[in-house]
């Protein structure tokens, strides 16, 4: 039987980030995961160049049923404290843009800075290690029961700690380890747990719209895509299963299932003054040219038919009906996802545990005392652009500070 202060069982980037902090007070802490490695999710993030946190952390970046619990650890440990960490360790960054901050190398550069935290200040990782169980005991204390993924035969361990984390992140990307055992412990604990819905992923399409994905898979535009009263400004990738890229990311954690979506493929332009005034200027210009210098040739071709346009039309032959029509197509395209790409390829879930659960200055839960939750299981989710990782950061700093004072 192992015994310590506190286990945190997920070596991604709350579990290391607390793990750390609380080691560097003198208490005994145990990471346990049941991945080969820690921080896989860390490692693929951002393009393999981690988006670690953005210059513009707001509340009003997240989701959640309560929209004001992640003020007070955001505003408790925020994107410059996390900044001045890894201008400490001197890794190279780059705003790539909208404040969105990447190494400039690899995010294993994030990774290493983590585990050497963890390192120098004596916390313990222990990975391929799965939890069979977890109880409370009637001391107060957690008992974990554990046996080694690699070698199976070998006897259960028993873990008793006095303080328990949870940072196992959510179900997205299962392909990397990601589970749902965070909720099912929770909700064996008791607490209110909202179901996960995939967030920040691909939609895809099963209509007549899906062909011309497919024709135009590679292209990207500029688009404003709107729906139930959310909108983003960002690039859409045609997909050949249907529309990915920023902007598509970003509006899917406001879509739900029968929703449809309002692209507005040329924003910032009035495209019915602009046919009418290059109706004038330019009257024997095709209108595949016309929509092509707008967008490109592929898109404007593509979608044009789709669409039902007449694409070797001559601006001069259309009337002002005919430019309405397709000023206000372009403006409000209407497009019904017949889904998204799931949990596959989704770089965050929705839902998680309720808000109401835990103190939001400190993480703990409410009704069980030394029991935590940090990071992606609770339901708090930022938009694209490193507002999840700060997440992770700015959670894991406040139950730090509550494991420090407290054990």
């Amino acid at each position: 039987m192992t015994e310590t202060d506190v286990v945190v069982i997920g070596a991604g980037a709350a579990g290391l980030m607390c793990a750390a902090l609380t080691a560097a007070s003198g208490k005994q802490v145990l990471v346990l995961d049941h991945a080969n490695r820690a921080g896989k999710k860390i490692l693929m993030s951002g393009g393999g160049r981690c988006n670690f946190t953005n210059y513009y952390v707001e509340p009003n970046r997240y989701l959640s049923h309560n929209p004001h619990f992640c003020k007070s650890a955001l505003s408790q440990y925020t994107q410059w404290d996390f900044i001045a960490l890894v201008d400490q360790y001197g890794i190279p960054y780059h705003e790539k843009k909208d404040g969105q901050l990447f190494c400039d190398n690899k995010a294993v550069d994030i990774l290493n800075m983590l585990l050497n935290e963890c390192e120098v200040a004596g916390a313990y990782i222990r990975l391929s290690t799965a939890i069979d169980a977890v109880t409370r005991r009637e001391d107060g204390r957690f008992e974990l029961l554990t046996h080694q993924v690699r070698n199976p035969d070998q006897p259960p361990e028993t873990v008793v700690a006095n303080k328990l984390v949870v940072a196992t992140g959510g179900p997205s990307i299962p392909t990397l380890g990601a589970t749902g055992f965070g909720f099912q412990l929770a909700k064996d604990f008791g607490l209110k747990v909202y179901e996960p819905v995939a967030a920040l992923v691909p939609f895809t399409l099963t209509s007549q719209l899906k062909q011309l994905c497919i024709d135009l898979a590679g292209n990207a535009c500029r688009v404003d895509v709107s729906c139930n009263g959310q909108s983003f400004l960002d690039d859409m990738l045609f997909t050949h299963r249907g529309l990915s890229g920023p902007a598509m990311l970003q509006i899917s954690s406001y879509w739900q299932s029968g929703d449809s979506l309002q692209i507005d493929l040329l924003p910032g332009l009035d495209a019915a003054e602009q046919l009418r005034a290059d109706q004038h200027s330019n009257p024997k210009q095709q209108l595949k040219t016309w929509l092509s210098h707008k967008l490109n040739q592929a898109i404007a071709d593509k979608w044009l038919a789709a669409m039902a346009f007449q694409a070797d039309a001559t601006l001069a032959s259309l009337n002002g009906q005919q430019m309405d029509a397709l000023a206000d197509a372009l403006h409000k395209w209407q497009v019904k996802p017949s889904g998204t790409e799931g949990y596959r390829t989704a770089e965050v879930a929705l839902g998680g545990v309720d808000t109401d659960e835990l103190s939001s200055k400190t993480m703990q839960c409410k009704q069980v005392e030394g029991l935590y939750f940090i990071g992606e299981v609770v339901d708090v989710t930022g938009h694209l652009g490193g507002f999840n990782f700060q997440w992770a950061w700015s959670s894991a700093w406040v139950a730090a500070r509550s494991l420090i004072a407290d054990c």
